[in-house]
Order: C-alpha cells, then sequence, then structure tokens
C-alpha cells in the first residue's frame, strides 16, 4: 500500500467517524515559545485541549508536520527520522478510552483500511504510579478486541505517558500498539517491547491531567531525595475540565509496515531520494557492505528532507546561527559532511532538494511554491560551507594531534571561525575517542550571544499551555501590530510572517522590503497605543473561511484553516481570522513599547516589543 493511499484511508476512515479534516499547522510554531518547532499534532490544539472551542468541533483528524532534533543522534538507524508526518484523530471533551481504542484495532486490522494480521499486533499500557492509576481499562478493552493478555505489557511513566512539550500543560496516560515486522519468524506469544522486531506504529494519549509547575520542596526534602537517589516526580497534577484523546501514528512506519520492510528508508516516501544519492555518489544502497555507508545515506536523506520541508515552510527560516536557523544550518552540514564520506566532492544539496519536493509538493504544495527559495538557500549555504570545511577539518586534525581532548575554547574557534557546529566537532572527537567538554564550549559562546538550539527539549520554561494573562495580552497585541504596519505603511499586502510570544515579550515578523525609520516605528506604536486607549472590546464569531474572506478578514496562515473558522473584531481596526487566546477588551494591555526593529530574512522584518 502506497503512503497516498494510507494519507487517504485514515482521513477516510475517521471523516466516517464524524471528525473534521483540518490542515497541518505550520512547522514553526505561532504562540507557543516552548519549542523552537511543531513536535506533536498535539502543539497547535493546546488552547483546545485547554477547552477552548474548536470552530470545527469536538472530532478533528489530520496529517501533522513535524521535526524533532532531541534524538537526532539516532538519525541513520532504519526507523528515526528529524521531519516526519504524523497522522492524528482527536477528541476534544467527546469520546474517551472505549471509542479510540476500538477505531484504532478497527483501521489497522480491518481488511477495509489497513488489513494488519491481528496475530503479529501487541500493546502497552499505564503501571500506574502516585499521579494516575494502572490503567486496567485500556487493558479491559484490548482483552475484550482479542488481544492475548501475554501480548498485553504494563509500563511506568518514562514509557507510557505522554508529557507536555514545555514544563506544563495537557498530560496523561497511553496505550501504545506494536506490529511485528519480521516475516521471516512469527511473533513470539509473549510480547517482549524491547525486542526491535516490535515496531510501534500508533500512541493513544488520554489526556485527564493538566502538569502544573514544580512544587516548592524544603532543602531538608530535597537532601534526602538526594541520598537515597530517588528521581520524584514533582510537578503538580490537576484533573483537566475537559478530557481529550489525542493519537498519533507515524506515517513512515506504518508504510514500512504495509510496504513489508522493517527499514523506512526502503518505502515510497524515501526510495526516490536514496536512488538519487545512489547516482550522485555512485555507490548502491542495499548491495554496500559497509554498515556505515547505509547510515550515511539515511542521514542524507533525512536531514535534506528536513531541510527543505523547514525552508519551504511559510514562516521563510534561513540558516543562521540561532534558533530555528541554527537547527536548519546544523541539518544541511551534517548531510554535507556525510555526503562527504560517502565520496561526493561536488555540491549535491540542491538535486535531492529537487526530488523531495516532487516527491511531496501533492501533498504539501508550499514545496513547490517556494521551490526557488528553497533551492537559493541551499545552494548559498553549501557554498558557504564549501569554503570552509577542508579548512575546518585540517584544523581540527592540527588540533586533535596536539592535544588529548578539545577545549571550549578549540571547539568555539572551530564554530566561529570554520563554521562548525558544535555537534559535528563532537562527533569528530568521539570518532577519534577525544575527550570534549561541552559546558565549556557553552560558556565561551554565551560570552558573544544566546545559545538556542534545541527544538524538543524546552526553549523557555512554560509555553502556551501555561499562557496565563500575560502570554495571551501579547498575542492580543499582535493583531493592533499588524493593522497599525499596515496603517503606517501603507501596505495591505503586510502579513504575519512569524511570530514568537513569551510571557515577557513579542516578536512579530513580517514582509516588508526596507528597514523602518525612527519616524515610522514611533507612528506604529503610537497607533497601537491609541487603540488601547480607546478600551475597544475584543469581539470573536465563528464563521465559514469563505465568508469570513467576504468581509475582509486577515488570514495569516491560510492553508492551516478549516472550513470554520474563529475571526476575531477590535473594532473598526482589526478584523483576523486566529485561534489563540485573546483578552476581552485591549485596555487591558497596558502600554505598548517597540524595543528593536530588525532583519529577519530577505524581505522579512522583525519587530520585538514589550508591554508595560
Amino acid at each position: 500500500m502506497k503512503s497516498a493511499e494510507i494519507r487517504k484511508k485514515f482521513l477516510d476512515f475517521f471523516k466516517e467517524k464524524g471528525h473534521k479534516i483540518i490542515s497541518s499547522a505550520s512547522l514553526i510554531p505561532e504562540n507557543d515559545p516552548s519549542v523552537l518547532f511543531t513536535t506533536a499534532g498535539m502543539q497547535p490544539l493546546v488552547p483546545y485541549l485547554l477547552g477552548e472551542v474548536h470552530p470545527e468541533g469536538k472530532r478533528l483528524v489530520d496529517i501533522q508536520k513535524s521535526l524533532r532534533t532531541d534524538d537526532i543522534e539516532e538519525i541513520g538507524d532504519t526507523y528515526h527520522h528529524t521531519f516526519f508526518e504524523m497522522l492524528g484523530n482527536w477528541s476534544l471533551g467527546d469520546y474517551w478510552k472505549k471509542d479510540a481504542i476500538e477505531w484504532s484495532w478497527e483501521f489497522l486490522t480491518d481488511k477495509k483500511w489497513l488489513g494488519i494480521n491481528k496475530d503479529k499486533i501487541a500493546v502497552t499500557c499505564f503501571a500506574g504510579d502516585e499521579t494516575a492509576p494502572r490503567d486496567e481499562e485500556s487493558e479491559k478493552i484490548w482483552l475484550d478486541l482479542g488481544v492475548p493478555r501475554e501480548r498485553i505489557v504494563f509500563l511506568g511513566k518514562e514509557d507510557n505517558w505522554w508529557a507536555p512539550v514545555g514544563d506544563t500543560g495537557p498530560c496523561g496516560p497511553d496505550t501504545e500498539i506494536f506490529v511485528w515486522v519480521d516475516d521471516r519468524n512469527d511473533p513470539p506469544k509473549k510480547f517482549d517491547p524491547k525486542d526491535e522486531r516490535w515496531v510501534e506504529v500508533w500512541n493513544d494519549v488520554f489526556m485527564a491531567y493538566n502538569r502544573k509547575a514544580k512544587k516548592q520542596e524544603t532543602r531538608l526534602a530535597k537532601a534526602m531525595a538526594k541520598r537515597v537517589k530517588k528521581t520524584k516526580d514533582e510537578y503538580i497534577y490537576e484533573d483537566l475540565k475537559q478530557k481529550n484523546v489525542d493519537t498519533g501514528m507515524g506515517l513512515e512506519r506504518v508504510t514500512a509496515v504495509m510496504q513489508g520492510t522493517a527499514d523506512n528508508y526502503q518505502t515510497d516516501l524515501f526510495l526516490p531520494i536514496i536512488n538519487k544519492i545512489e547516482e550522485i555518489s555512485g555507490v548502491e544502497y542495499l548491495t554496500s557492505d559497509v554498515k556505515k555507508e547505509k547510515r550515511f545515506f539515511r542521514i542524507i536523506a533525512d536531514h535534506i528532507r528536513a531541510s527543505v520541508f523547514i525552508l519551504g515552510d511559510e514562516k521563510g527560516i534561513i540558516p543562521s546561527n540561532t534558533d530555528q536557523g541554527y537547527v536548519l544550518r546544523r541539518l544541511i552540514r551534517r548531510a554535507i559532511r556525510y555526503g562527504r564520506q560517502l565520496g561526493i566532492e561536488d555540491n549535491f544539496t540542491l538535486e535531492i532538494a529537487n526530488v523531495v519536493i516532487d516527491l511531496m509538493k501533492n501533498v504539501y504544495p508550499e514545496l513547490e511554491q517556494n521551490r526557488d527559495f528553497i533551492t537559493t538557500e541551499l545552494v548559498r549555504e553549501e557554498n558557504k560551507f564549501n569554503k570552509t570545511l577542508e579548512r575546518g577539518l585540517k584544523e581540527f586534525e592540527r588540533i586533535a594531534k596536539e592535544n588529548k581532548s578539545i577545549s571550549g575554547e578549540d571547539s568555539f574557534l572551530l564554530f566561529q571561525s570554520y563554521g562548525f557546529p558544535y555537534e559535528m566537532t563532537e562527533e569528530l572527537s568521539l570518532e577519534k575517542g577525544i575527550k570534549i567538554n561541552k559546558e565549556d564550549f557553552n560558556k565561551e559562546y554565551e560570552k558573544h550571544q544566546d545559545l538556542s538550539r534545541t527544538a524538543s527539549a524546552g526553549k523557555f520554561k512554560g509555553g502556551l499551555a501555561e499562557a496565563g494573562e500575560e502570554t495571551t495580552k501579547y498575542h492580543t497585541a499582535t493583531h493592533l501590530l499588524l493593522a497599525s504596519l499596515k496603517r503606517v505603511l501603507g501596505d495591505d499586502s503586510i502579513t504575519q510572517r512569524g511570530s514568537n510570544i513569551t510571557s515577557e515579550r513579542l516578536r512579530f515578523d513580517f514582509n516588508y522590503p526596507e528597514k523602518l525609520t525612527d519616524k515610522q516605528i514611533k507612528k506604529v506604536e503610537d497607533m497601537v497605543n491609541e487603540q488601547i486607549q480607546k478600551k475597544i472590546p475584543v469581539e470573536v464569531m465563528e464563521m465559514d473561511l469563505d465568508r469570513a474572506k467576504e468581509i475582509g478578514a486577515e488570514g495569516v496562515f491560510e492553508g492551516k484553516y478549516g472550513d470554520r473558522v474563529k475571526v476575531y473584531k477590535m473594532g473598526d481596526f482589526s478584523l483576523e481570522i486566529c485561534g489563540g487566546p485573546h483578552l476581552k477588551n485591549t485596555k487591558d494591555l497596558g502600554k505598548f513599547k517597540i524595543i528593536k526593529e530588525q532583519s529577519s530574512s530577505a524581505g522579512v522584518r522583525r519587530i520585538k516589543a514589550v508591554l508595560k
């Protein structure tokens, strides 16, 4: 079964079960400062998981573009990926465990859908702890469906609990579904989750709790916990007013199952990319006797694919030394380095990128629309890296030859002067058995600028889930800022190109070719404050997307909206389609102050502002 058919079947199945299909959100979180990238399907839906009404109703289904780099060192095996597509269905306070589990089983095993052999399925359930009880309810549902008791394993929080992306937010126990992928052997009667021939394909999360900030512990309690070496969950868990179901199935893994391979890179999602690398390198993927060469293929395929999706996103991210741009640069340069190890001497990222775009453009049209931008930035970054790569490798060899370890000063020199991401120096050091100190590198780096590179670990504490009043204020202020920019600059074509909000400031990107003058900045600032002083009520209306367009509502990223949308109106000043949290009246914003205006990327400006 081709990946395109799996996508369609998944959406069709849940549409039959009363779910509304919603579009994938951007890879760059719009209002969640806890991470650099959208790492799961639940991230864009956090306000609705916390109780806000979704315009499409209580049952949703989507295919979400996702990107994680917390396990980037695992890339190179047969089933880890940086970028992946997450198939998900959602219940926002509607159905619960029975329906979710039974539908997962039906979709996987019914011949009308995927038709996977029931005898090749096993599951895990939450074992229970001080936070939540043992999930015997899920176990009973699985038993009633015919899953043998020997194929059900209970595991702890580290395996069967979905935690929030940031420090806080909706969470709860899950039940995970595994499929036996070894066609040469029948699955054993007893399920062992550690046996890699059992591949996890689906995760049903039951969000019953909201994780709040850590408890305050006494010094004595901390000392006692340290003495007994006991890791304690220090968060506060409250019952959610609205219980939700969040399920996720990785398209890459289930496609491998359906195409009879244990290697995701041998599916129709990756084979054209692998074939292009074979053509460029002159090395054959399957016949290579060198295990590490297969790893090089997978890293290159994964990293260029992920880079294409980051560059092709509507937010216009480019390679840089901070935030999402740092991750993008790291992926591109890592792919280039492994291309060299595969024997590729000439530029090659452009050729592979075009294959990725052609392969995925029917599902994600933004890749075709942004093809020129994607390929231009890839070529520019490859040329830039090539100029310093050989010199940098020679410098590393010199340092490694003269020292038994790589100091923070040396690793920073390689980063600053030769463009080596720290991780590349770390990898080279490990290959040679040389010690390297990451803390020393970070100290050196922090002398120059903040290091913001991790996409999946928390970037800031909290996040949209912990939205609170301050974050909600800043989100509301972005509406006034966009409307003011259009009026002051006299350009109705100005749109939001990105937004990052914390409880302390807003960062707002918009398309404009020139630097704003001090006079323009002051006018924008004054106009926003004028609307705040007018004490304008913030009205919210639900309507069809076509109707929203008819009345002139501003659409930030139109592709992500469903048939029903929320439109926020602030008098005659602002009319915008949006899904985030908002205040009831502009008077509660305080005083708006722009603290910085700068370039974000070609043709995109960035404003940072605070509310006092």
